[in-house]
C-alpha cells in the first residue's frame, strides 16, 4: 500500500466531520499516518477489530461501510432472499456503526432487524436463527479497551462465520472502494420502505424463555444469596438482571459507577472480568454490602468473571476453574434429575484445561477439542444438529471465561452462564460449602491443575512484523525442553493433515509430568499469548511450575 498516497485520497474525499478532523490533524506526522495506514484491518473469522479513528487501519463509517458492502455482496450470491439481524453495544460509535451497515445492507436489498436498544452478542446468535435471516452482525470490541470497537459476522446458523466465509467476504470486501463503491440508504428512508424493521421485544422474551431451558437446579434448593452484578458499563444490563430474578434470584446489587452503559467505561478502563482491576468496583460493592457471590460480564456479555466471599475474603475463579466447576456440577445435577442424555458431548478448545477430560471421563461424556473461538463450538453443535443429535450436547467452555450449556445459540453466552453460575452457588451452599470449597474437592480427585496465560503487546507495523517472526522462530527452532522439562510432542496446528482441524497459527507443547505450553497470536489484538497449563501435587506447586515456564516464554518475548 502506497501510504502517504491512500493518506492524501482519504483526505481529500472523507466527508465524515471527525475522521476529517483527524486527517487534518496529523498532516505532517509521518509515523502517525503510517500507523492509520500502512494496512488495512483484517477481515478473519471475528470479522474486524480495531482503534476507533481516521484511515484504512481503523474503525469507521467507511471502513465500516466498505466491510458491509462486501458482506452484502456475500450474502446477495450465497442467499434466496437475503436477510440480517444486527446488534451493537456500549462502545463509542458502535449505534453509529451499526446504523451504516443497515444503510448499506437496505441498499443492496437486504432485509434488516436492527435491536432498538442495546443487547448482548448471544441475543443476536438467538435472533438470527429466530428470524430465519441469512446472517448477522454484532457492533462491539468484547472486552478491549475504550479506543477499540469491532465488527463480528455470524452465518445462518448463528454462529461467527467459517473460514471459508470470512476469505469469500474478504475477497469481496477488496474489491471495494470505500468512497465509490459503497451503496447506502438513509436509514429513516430504508425504514419507511419496509427493509429496516426493529427487532421486537418477543424476540428478546424467546432468547430469555431458552435461556431458561438450561436450568438445572431443584426447585426446593433456596435462591437467596446475595450477589452483586456488574454489567461493567455494557450491555449486560439489558438481560442479565431480569433473567436472574425470573429464576428466583432476587437479592441483587447493581454498582451505580458501572450500571449504565458507557463506552468510555470511566471506572474500568480495560473491561475484561478476566483481570482483577475490572472487578474492582463490583468488589469494592461485595464487601461494603455483605454480599456473597460477584458476577461482571464484559461489555458485549458473552463472558463473565466471578468472585466469591470466603473467610479469607473474596477470591477470584478464573476461567478454566468455573468451567470445571460447571462441567462437573451439569454432569452430576443432569444425572440426579435424569435429564442425561445418551451418549453425551461436551466441547472444548485446545487452550482450555486437559483437568477437562477427567470429569468427562469420569460421567461417560465425550469430549471434543477444537481450535480456539467459540465459533468452532458452536460448529461441532450445528453438526449435531444436522444429525438430529442436538439434544447430545451439554456444555461448552473456553478458558478465556465463555461458556454454554443449551443449542438455543451458537456462542458463548454470559446470561446463560450467570444463570448457571447462580445455581451451582445455590446448589453448593445448600450443603454448607463455598465454590472454593468444590474446586478443592475437584482437586482433590482429578489432581491439582494451575494456568496462566501470558500476553505479549506489540504495536504498530513493527510489532505486527515482530509476532511474526518470534512465531516463525518456534516453528523452525522448537524448543527440545522449557523451563527444565522435556518437550515430549508438539502439535503445530497450521498441519491440518495431522490434526484433522482448519489451519490455525498455533503452536503447543506436551512436556513432561502433564505440562503444557501453548503459543498464537491473538486473533482482535497485537499480541502474542501464551497458554500455560502447570500439574503439582498442591496449588503452590502449580504456581513455582508456572512461574518457571512464563519466565521462559517472558524471555523468549524479548528476543
Amino acid at each position: 500500500m502506497d501510504i502517504l498516497r491512500a493518506y492524501d485520497r482519504w483526505r481529500q474525499r472523507a466527508a465524515d466531520s471527525a475522521v476529517a478532523a483527524e486527517l487534518e490533524a496529523i498532516a505532517g506526522d509521518g509515523p502517525a499516518i503510517e500507523d492509520r495506514f500502512y494496512r488495512e484491518l483484517e477481515f478473519g473469522t471475528g470479522g474486524l477489530r480495531g482503534v476507533l479513528g481516521a484511515g484504512t487501519n481503523r474503525m469507521n463509517v467507511y471502513t465500516v461501510g466498505k466491510a458491509s458492502q462486501g458482506v452484502a455482496n456475500y450474502l446477495n450470491k450465497t442467499a434466496d432472499r437475503p436477510s440480517a439481524a444486527i446488534a451493537y453495544d456500549s462502545r463509542i460509535n458502535s449505534r453509529l456503526f451499526a446504523d451504516r451497515a443497515a444503510e448499506v445492507f437496505a441498499a443492496n436489498g437486504i432485509r434488516v432487524y436492527i435491536y432498538p436498544r442495546l443487547m448482548p452478542t448471544p441475543s443476536l446468535s438467538f435472533a438470527v436463527r429466530d428470524l430465519e435471516c441469512a446472517g448477522g452482525i454484532v457492533i462491539t470490541a468484547s472486552h478491549n479497551p475504550a479506543k477499540y470497537n469491532g465488527y463480528k459476522v455470524y452465518g445462518p446458523d448463528g454462529c461467527q462465520i467459517t473460514t471459508e466465509a470470512a476469505g469469500a467476504i474478504q475477497a469481496e470486501i477488496d474489491r471495494v472502494d470505500p468512497f465509490e463503491d459503497v451503496k447506502r440508504i438513509p436509514f429513516d428512508k430504508a425504514e419507511r420502505d419496509g427493509l429496516i424493521s426493529y427487532i421486537g421485544e418477543d424476540t428478546v422474551d424467546r432468547y430469555l424463555a431458552a435461556v431458561g431451558t438450561a436450568s438445572v437446579l431443584p426447585p426446593e434448593v433456596p435462591r437467596d444469596a446475595f450477589i452483586v452484578y456488574t454489567p461493567l458499563n455494557g450491555t449486560g444490563i439489558s438481560c442479565v438482571p431480569r433473567c436472574l430474578k425470573e429464576h428466583g434470584f432476587t437479592n441483587i446489587t447493581i454498582p451505580t459507577q458501572q450500571g449504565t452503559p458507557d463506552g468510555n467505561f470511566p471506572t474500568c478502563p480495560y473491561p475484561n472480568p478476566e483481570i482483577r482491576e475490572a472487578l474492582a468496583v463490583g468488589l469494592d460493592w461485595a464487601e461494603r454490602t455483605g454480599s456473597e457471590l460477584l458476577l461482571a460480564t464484559d461489555p458485549d456479555c458473552d463472558r463473565v468473571g466471578v468472585a466469591v466471599r470466603t473467610r479469607d475474603g473474596y477470591t477470584l475463579i478464573n476461567g478454566n476453574e468455573m468451567g470445571v466447576l460447571l462441567f462437573d456440577f451439569i454432569c452430576k445435577t443432569r444425572l440426579a434429575r435424569g435429564t442425561m442424555p445418551e451418549r453425551p458431548v461436551a466441547v472444548k478448545t485446545v487452550v482450555t484445561t486437559p483437568m477437562a477430560a477427567k470429569i468427562a471421563e469420569k460421567y461417560g461424556v465425550e469430549l471434543i477439542d477444537v481450535l480456539t473461538g467459540f465459533k468452532f463450538i458452536g460448529e461441532q453443535i450445528g453438526l449435531l444438529e444436522k444429525r438430529g443429535e442436538e439434544n447430545r450436547y451439554i456444555f461448552g467452555f473456553e478458558e478465556s471465561y465463555g461458556y454454554l450449556t443449551g443449542s438455543f445459540v451458537r456462542d458463548k453466552d454470559a446470561v446463560n452462564a450467570s444463570l448457571l453460575i447462580c445455581e451451582m452457588f445455590a446448589w453448593y451452599k445448600s450443603q454448607g460449602k463455598t465454590l472454593i470449597d468444590a474446586l478443592e474437592e475437584l482437586y482433590e480427585e482429578y489432581g491439582h491443575y494451575g494456568s496462566r496465560l501470558l500476553n505479549f503487546a506489540f504495536e504498530g507495523a513493527a510489532g505486527f512484523e515482530k509476532m511474526g517472526e518470534l512465531m516463525d522462530g518456534l516453528r523452525k527452532s522448537p524448543p527440545e525442553e522449557i523451563a527444565g522439562r522435556a518437550v515430549e510432542r508438539r502439535t503445530d496446528y497450521l498441519d491440518t493433515a495431522r490434526t484433522g482441524l482448519p489451519g490455525s497459527n498455533v503452536l503447543r507443547f506436551f512436556l513432561a509430568g502433564g505440562l503444557e505450553a501453548t503459543v498464537r497470536p491473538s486473533g482482535t489484538e497485537p499480541k502474542l499469548k501464551v497458554y500455560l497449563t502447570a500439574v503439582g501435587k498442591d496449588r503452590a506447586e502449580c504456581a513455582r511450575i508456572a512461574d518457571g515456564l512464563a519466565g521462559y516464554f517472558e524471555t523468549w518475548a524479548k528476543l
